[in-house]
């Protein structure tokens, strides 16, 4: 809080459990709590951790090992990363497994502190002074109450945070240029004719790869935009009384429909994942693109000073976004290690490393981005966002479940298989489940 003025964001992923298994020489199988009182002493025993990671969330953790382990010479860190939707089909299993890795990426809480699987930070929180880094917003994202499910203030804290990211819109200069287009939108109304434009002159408006379910991005972002970051956000924390019908979410689903049947984004969506959609952007199929912070240097590399970014378009300035953080095993043999790893996050070598990764970094002084680039809007839409108090969580962190409800609906969505009525119900139902009837 008094460190930072960033209110901040996050997306990550994990590994095949027998690739997991091999790689945990810190830890151990048995387990209820920490093996250790929580110090900043690590003593002069040789300690090796095992961090597991994804590509997306971990390049700029990886690259801080080496500076870590400098400041911190009795510890070695072996640094796994798997593909993201192989980590967090199989992230509860490593934890649970006989040779449980000690840090792992976070990036939901899902049934993870429900089974016990990773610890309370809270000791190492107080220990470093964490409240004094941190905006307690982003900390909130990460304590879970004594039901294991509700998020938000009051709960323990199970993960801390490693760089922000933030889901907006990206989009090509170049393009933009050619169809009399000078700037971002900034309504709802001006994307949807620029849309209309780009298809008009034979332009794809709207790149999108949904056999992950990210077209569910785009129904987020629309209505949190209408409806306000404050009551979206209720419903990811999973606050009581909660409900999806909202009318920003409807009309969200409505329009994401309806630009399907127009044939503003592509015909073969459902069959294209993430990067598949970026490697598209980037060779200039599109002239809008939803997507996070993550992807940066990657679209920064390919298309030069023609990406640019921007917050989505709407009524309120929000985006989409929660801290990549990373979480201490309850079955690791050396936690006040790996919290100092954990705490090492928000040095300025690591924040150095968020923001070459593309992130926002803990230190905002960091962020000193080259002029014209797309780390300049991506810091340019963070303020405002900042400012404006619009940053929410990711729905597909509301449950356990929801991930894989936002996929398999939004696809049949896109292919009009069910109605947006549909859409909004089958996700309602799932969140349900968890939190109760909203």
């Amino acid at each position: 809080m008094q460190r930072s003025k960033f209110v901040l964001s996050a997306l990550g992923a994990f590994a095949v459990a027998g690739l997991l298994a091999g790689c945990a020489p810190g830890a151990s199988s048995s387990s209820s709590g920490p093996r250790e009182e929580a110090s900043k002493d690590l003593g002069a025993e040789e300690i090796t951790l095992s961090l597991v990671s994804t590509p997306e969330s971990g390049e700029s953790t990886k690259a801080t090992i080496a500076a870590f382990e400098e400041q911190f010479p009795s510890v070695t860190i072996d640094y796994t990363q798997t593909n993201y939707e192989d980590y967090n089909k199989s992230v509860n299993l490593a934890l649970s497994s006989d040779e449980s890795p000690d840090i792992v990426l976070l990036n939901s809480v899902a049934n993870t502190v429900k089974n016990d699987l990773v610890l309370d930070l809270d000791p190492y929180a107080e220990l470093y002074d964490w409240a004094d880094v941190y905006p307690s917003n982003q900390l909130d994202q990460w304590r879970v109450a004594e039901d294991g499910t509700t998020l938000g203030p009051g709960g323990a804290l199970y993960a801390a945070p490693a760089g922000f990211s933030i889901v907006g819109l990206y989009y090509n200069k170049a393009i933009a240029a050619k169809l009399g287009i000078t700037e971002a939108p900034t309504s709802l109304d001006a994307f949807e004719a620029d849309l209309a434009k780009a298809q008009a002159a034979g332009v794809l408006p709207l790149q999108l790869g949904n056999s992950q379910g990210h077209s569910s991005f785009v129904v987020q972002l629309m209505g949190q935009a209408a409806d306000g970051a404050a009551e979206a956000a209720k419903w990811v924390f999973g606050a009581a009384g909660s409900d999806f019908a909202t009318d920003g979410n409807t009309a969200a689903a409505t329009k994401l429909a309806d630009w399907a049947a127009k044939g503003y984004i592509p015909a073969d969506a459902n069959g294209v994942d993430l990067q598949g959609a970026v490697d598209n952007f980037v060779q200039g199929e599109g002239l809008f693109f939803v997507d996070g912070n993550w992807d940066a240097s990657k679209i920064g590399d390919g298309l030069g000073t023609d990406a640019g970014f921007a917050p989505f378009p709407g009524e309120n300035v929000t985006a989409i976004g929660t801290s990549v953080a990373y979480a201490i095993s309850s079955k690791s043999e050396h936690p006040n290690a790996a919290a100092a790893f954990l705490d090492f996050l928000n040095s300025p070598e690591a924040s150095e490393q968020q923001f070459a990764q593309g992130f926002m970094p803990v230190d905002p002084s960091a962020a000193t981005p080259e002029p014209g680039t797309v780390k300049e809007g991506i810091v340019n839409a963070w303020s405002q966002v900042v400012e404006s108090n619009g940053l929410v969580g990711f729905n597909n962190n509301a449950t356990a479940t929801m991930n894989d409800t936002l996929t398999a609906a939004s696809q049949e969505l896109l292919a009009a298989k069910i109605s947006p009525e549909d859409f909004i119900s089958q996700v309602q139902a799932d969140w349900a489940q968890t939190h109760g009837q909203g």
